[in-house]
């Protein structure tokens, strides 16, 4: 393939622009292994890159997508070799290095992550950055000790990606799931993926209580901001609360009272520099207790060219489950 499409965003005084780009691989920065990308998909830090709306993209012209799955062309690491099949999530692809909304990618094989045998590249995709974020969420709260018979564990933004894998993850695991959404007309979709209680999420959009009613064990929060304060003010007697994610807000208008008084833990969940053998261990456990038929009904697939309508969307909260995109 002496050239290659790739979607690639520019910026110059007038400000951000993109286009569909024929490319060569000497377009691409440096790496020891190159893969032909044959899924993708579109987070909300995706739809950030997409649209400028955030700092995202911090080096020009970059191709954007901090996911993909595909299959090895060259390799000049002794972990890979032609033909073998990869997932890479985070690492700053797609904000510093090229990323995924290409036909070929070139990074580093520390980045990569075998395909778990047992799933697709397809499903691989289907579950994404959020699949695997939603997951490192859950290993969080049982290394905490939480389980299904410790009560209860609230989902926020449940309806997006991270919070559809992670409802219907916990309620296979035999969770009680409560999903709190801002969309109410997804009360079916939510209940099909496991959850058994489903709350508005303007009921923990209030100013946060140092301290209010008991009603969860454990948290994933995709949210932050309020909600999270609210979510960690109703949480158990040592309970756990997984923070992954800012949709709503960098700010936690919290105070230290949960922390103290009932002793909850408040887990940080980074996704972008976790070290290989979490992933390793995320990915594990995806390939082991995802429902293949729950991962389909949540999520959509469509062809990469798709991209640049989709930002704008998943940003206004119009993008439901998760969105897997082919590439040619």
């Amino acid at each position: 393939m002496q050239t290659f499409k790739a979607f690639l965003i520019t910026k110059d005084d007038s400000g951000q622009k993109s286009a569909w780009t024929n490319i060569s691989l000497t377009d691409l920065m440096p790496g020891d292994v190159t893969v032909r990308v044959t899924h993708t998909t579109i987070n909300y830090k995706d739809g950030l890159a997409l649209t400028g709306k955030a700092p995202v993209v911090r080096r020009w012209p970059m191709i954007p997508g901090i996911d993909f799955a595909g299959d090895v062309v060259s390799s000049d690491s002794p972990d890979y070799k032609a033909g073998d099949k990869v997932i890479l999530n985070g690492w700053g692809v797609g904000e510093t290095h090229m990323g995924g909304y290409a036909q070929l990618a070139r990074v580093k094989s520390d980045w990569l992550v075998p395909l778990p045998a047992g799933i697709t590249a397809a499903e691989a995709m289907a579950l994404g950055t959020a699949g695997y974020t939603a997951m490192l969420s859950i290993l969080a709260l049982e290394a905490h000790g939480i389980t299904p018979v410790s009560g209860p564990v609230l989902v926020t933004g449940a309806a997006g990606g991270v919070g559809s894998v992670a409802t219907a993850v916990l309620a296979g695991l035999g969770y009680k799931v409560i999903a709190s959404t801002g969309r109410p007309a997804e009360a079916d979709y939510l209940t099909s993926l496991g959850a058994t209680e489903i709350i508005e999420r303007s009921s923990l959009s209030g100013t946060p209580r140092p301290l209010g009613k008991e009603r969860w064990a454990g948290v994933v929060d995709s949210v932050g901001s309020t909600t999270l304060a609210n979510a960690i003010s109703q949480t158990m007697y040592g309970g756990c609360v997984a923070a992954c994610g800012l949709a709503q807000g960098m700010d936690l208008p919290s105070s230290v009272a949960p922390f103290i008084l009932r002793g909850v833990t408040l887990a940080g969940i980074d996704s972008v520099m976790a070290p290989k053998a979490r992933r390793l261990a995320a990915w594990s456990r995806l390939a082991r207790d995802v429902d293949k038929n729950r991962l389909a009904a949540l999520t959509t697939t469509l062809p990469l060219t798709e991209v640049e309508r989709l930002g704008p969307e998943i940003l206004a909260g119009k993008v439901r489950g998760r969105v897997v995109l082919t590439v040619d």
